[in-house]
């Protein structure tokens, strides 16, 4: 009886195992090939996340992460890392990023579009790269793509290749060509162009400059940018296919693009429903502070000034003269100074200020001594700073930055000022005025507010996404119709062209008919004998 019971337990328990969905976790292959270091703040934090929920990623990237032991669903191929700054130097006559703050926005829009073809270019004659295109059995080996949507769009082959569907990462939030990549119309009279310094209240010459930029951005991308990707997919995949997808034709495959963005660092406009905003999900619970941080930090009575200028910008970049007054206005203030500075033998050091090449920025800006954030205005930054409710004093250098602190100072919880022209009295009155007055703290709590309060965190949120778009084998109904239009079709140029065509004809024919019946009889001049 008892050996009866034991074999219908064992059956049960064997059916039981059948309608378990087990090893249920998508094969994931991620692309991303930029070495921008801050972009890998986003990427990383999707990766490990996607590796914890019990996917397979095999993840190509410049940064490796093999230090973190992701355990055995979790697969690299580190690519060298192509040397944009090289490029960038050559192109501008900087010789520091902080010299690129004069440098024009069109200019940059070039720029990055030139970098991003050559590093795809780059990417794609790498051996390890070469592996991956040539694998043998592609259809089936991935269920998604998952790429970064920052100018190395040739990425989107490998999608192609292995016949999946493709989820872009936007490190940088909204940018100007999603309008037709994801059939939207963003309206350039309050949408702002990313690289601009304007919010969506522009005057009327902001305006104007707003147009420009976004017009001659579409014109580029259609003309120039689109036909350097593509002779980069010629070039290395004419062999392999019989023909070789353009660069649009593959945008139109993109099932959902992550956005780093959410309000209210970004203004309201329009968007599509494949659109998601996941704005901060790289940001973790913060952790315990090395010892002589915390004691630092703890030991400021009056509160602290964090000030770091993120990965890119360097502190030890700044003037001999500008560092004295930095030094200087720091030296005369109650607070702390907390300063990531590359070079820690930095001299005239005050008694107030501590530096270090490396910080824990998070977790210092968690920190409830820290009143003041002194930064560049990156993006990442400037959500953390939102998110612990820390109030900014923006020193903006290039590219989104002027942005992201001109939206801080409409919202009145940041303040800007240029490192070039800055004065000691300037510096010393902007700290003071964000750490005497309340107004700031209670606006960026508020903003902070807003940028918590979402259905689902970030992070919930993007792995939702993705795993629906895997659900659904690429959800072709979020992907407007719009995507499918050409540029002429879908800004209704064709529609405008007739329009005038239909008013311009009659009047143009009137005309004639006009001139033919009050054009004089010609006479004849007799001779006279």
């Amino acid at each position: 009886m008892c050996s009866k019971t034991a074999l219908h337990i064992f059956l049960l328990s064997l059916v039981a195992l059948q309608q378990l969905e087990l090893g249920t976790g998508a094969r994931i292959l991620a692309a991303f090939f930029f070495p921008g270091k801050s972009h890998f703040m986003m990427t990383n934090a999707i990766i490990r996340e996607l590796v914890k929920q019990g996917h397979e990623v095999t993840f190509i990237t410049p940064f490796s992460m093999s230090k973190e032991t992701l355990g055995p669903n979790y697969t690299e191929i580190v690519i060298p890392q192509y040397n944009n700054w090289s490029e960038m130097k050559k192109m501008t006559n900087k010789n520091t990023v902080l010299e690129m703050s004069d440098f024009p926005t069109f200019s940059f829009l070039r720029m990055v579009n030139v970098m991003g073809t050559h590093s795809t270019d780059f990417v794609f004659d790498q051996p390890e790269i070469q592996a991956v295109i040539n694998e043998k059995n592609k259809i089936g080996k991935y269920d998604l793509l998952l790429a970064e949507q920052f100018f190395n769009e040739g990425a989107l082959i490998l999608g192609h290749l292995y016949q999946i569907p493709i989820i872009t990462v936007s490190t940088f939030g909204y940018a100007n060509y999603f309008s037709q990549m994801f059939g939207i119309v963003s309206p350039w009279s309050f949408v702002p162009h990313a690289f601009m310094p304007y919010t969506d209240r522009m005057s009327l010459w902001e305006r104007i400059g707003n147009v420009a930029i976004s017009a001659a951005e579409d014109l580029v991308r259609e003309f120039s940018y689109y036909p350097g990707q593509d002779a980069v997919l010629r070039k290395h995949f004419s062999k392999l296919l019989d023909r070789v997808p353009t660069i649009k034709e593959l945008e139109r495959n993109v099932s959902a693009i992550l956005l780093n963005t959410y309000v209210p660092l970004a203004s309201s406009r329009p968007t599509a429903y494949n659109m998601i905003p996941v704005g901060g999900l790289h940001i973790q619970p913060p952790k315990a502070l090395p010892e002589h941080l915390k004691k630092f930090l703890d030991g400021a009575t009056h509160g602290a000034i964090y000030f770091s200028l993120g990965s890119q910008v360097r502190s030890a970049d700044l003037p001999p003269e500008k560092l004295k007054v930095f030094l200087e206005v720091f030296g005369s203030l109650k607070q702390r100074v907390l300063w990531k500075f590359e070079d820690e033998s930095l001299p005239n050091l005050p008694d107030n200020v501590k530096v270090q090449s490396w910080l824990p920025q998070g977790d210092i800006l968690a920190h409830p001594n820290v009143k003041v954030f002194i930064a560049h205005g990156g993006l990442f930054g400037t959500q953390e700073a939102v998110y612990y409710s820390v109030p900014i004093l923006g020193m903006p250098v290039y590219c989104d930055q002027h942005q992201n602190i001109n939206q801080g100072k409409k919202a009145e919880y940041a303040l800007g000022l240029d490192y070039r022209k800055v004065t000691v009295e300037e510096l010393r009155g902007l700290l003071l005025e964000l750490i005497e007055n309340p107004k700031y703290r209670n606006n960026i709590k508020k903003a902070s507010r807003i940028f918590r309060d979402r259905p689902l965190g970030a992070m919930e949120t993007a792995m939702y996404w993705i795993n629906y778009v895997i659900e659904h084998r690429g959800a072709p109904h979020l992907v407007s119709a719009g995507v499918q239009l050409p540029w002429y079709q879908f800004y209704l140029l064709d529609i405008v062209g007739l329009a005038i065509a239909v008013i311009l004809l009659p009047i143009m024919a009137l005309i004639l008919i006009c001139r033919r019946s009050f054009k004089p009889k010609s006479t004849l001049k007799t001779k006279k004998n």
